[in-house]
């Protein structure tokens, strides 16, 4: 048995890019195809240990173990919703709780607008993952239940990447079909993803290789609070789709729900937006989560349609999940459609996603913060 290196010292298989695999192949003297044998296993496989890599050489498997680490996160608990939501609460390998949600829409009319493929209208199956970035979210948007646990850590690209291939091999357990039962991600769980910027990054890089989990860009959505200096920098680093999370049509309004806007105020927001790079008819999404009696007015609408006039942009209307002690309400599905109305009437593009896993712990956070003071006690 080889001697195990500091666990801090071994890099971790699962973040490394295909080039990063080819390099750590060569120094341990093996052939380079064992890269591309490796790469499959992690991204295209989704193997959770060095042990179900069956055809790598015993030696070189013990190699590995002995000088690297495997991310592979722990299935902690699932809830099921009636309408075929699929919550999971994932343990990372230090105790840390996150949450990635299942959202299948099998019966055709797009209903969950960002991951929506206007390109390729046949596509009539969907089958979507919400991920998280990060443990905890230093944003501290007050109607979100992740806000209350701060920001304890961000998400390794490995642990980013583990989320879908742990879903993956449940979906394929219950009898999906397909290697990758999955077929669109969005990065709208758990944590601001433009503020774990690089790990984002390599993220997406490892689900958009062809020789691994080989998700198309139009099939990824990645969801910004607002970041602005990250916005355009996205935007010019990938193909895959933006969206923002507005939430507000005045900054005093938009202050007091989201602290972001303290920083970069909707003016320097809409000017990044502006700047984004709509190559390929790349359109950036805008979600506005109606609270009742919050910003749900018919004036908030008008403000919406004004502030939004000559974008090239669509809206996505999210009635509120309510989350326990926050003290925000769902507006009802009237006040919801005269909204979306008043925008039309305006000229603005605008869905209401479904509103999933109403009778589950759906909305984000609350899985995870319960786990986390199961783990310990008192917090």
């Amino acid at each position: 048995m080889l001697p195990l290196l500091d666990e801090a010292a071994r890099p971790d298989l699962r973040s490394l890019s295909f080039s990063g695999l080819s390099a750590l192949v060569s120094r341990l003297g093996e052939r380079p195809y064992r890269a591309r044998q490796l790469y499959s296993w992690l991204h295209r496989k989704g193997a959770a240990s060095l042990d179900a890599m069956t055809d790598l050489p015993r030696a070189f498997r013990e190699r590995l173990a002995a000088e690297t680490r495997l991310t592979t996160l722990a299935v902690d608990a699932v809830q099921e919703s009636s309408d075929g939501t699929r919550k999971y609460r994932m343990r990372t390998s230090d105790g840390k709780f996150i949450e990635s949600v299942y959202m299948p829409d099998e019966a055709g009319p797009r209903s969950f607008d960002p991951e929506a493929d206007e390109e390729e209208p046949e596509i009539r199956v969907r089958r979507t993952l919400c991920v998280s970035t990060q443990v905890g979210c230093a944003m501290g948007c007050g109607f979100c239940m992740t806000a209350t646990m701060g920001l304890l850590r961000n998400l390794t690209a490995g642990e980013i990447c583990d989320q879908v291939y742990r879903v993956n091999d449940d979906l394929r357990r219950l009898g999906l079909p397909g290697e990758r039962p999955l077929t669109n991600l969005v990065y709208m769980g758990m944590g601001e993803p433009l503020h774990n910027y690089d790990n984002v990054m390599q993220s997406l890089e490892l689900l958009l290789s062809e020789d691994g989990a080989n998700f198309s860009h139009r099939h990824i959505t990645v969801s910004t609070s607002g970041l602005v200096p990250n916005i355009v920098r996205f935007g010019e680093d990938t193909e895959v789709k933006l969206a923002v999370s507005l939430n507000a049509t005045t900054d005093e309004q938009r202050a007091q729900l989201m602290p972001v806007d303290k920083k970069w105020d909707i003016a320097a927001l809409m000017d990044a937006v502006r700047k984004f790079p709509s190559r390929q008819g790349r359109r950036v999404t805008f979600e506005y989560v109606l609270l009742r009696g919050v910003n749900d007015s018919d004036e908030d609408a008008a403000r919406l349609a004004a502030l939004l006039r000559d974008l090239p942009v669509k809206v996505n209307l999210i009635p509120y999940n309510e989350n326990p002690g926050l003290g925000f309400g769902d507006p009802g599905a009237e006040r919801v459609a005269a909204f979306r109305k008043a925008l039309d009437a305006r000229g603005i593009t605008a869905m209401v996603r479904k509103n999933r896993g109403r009778d589950i712990a759906a909305a984000c956070g609350q899985l995870a913060i319960q786990g986390q003071r199961e783990a310990r006690p008192g917090i």
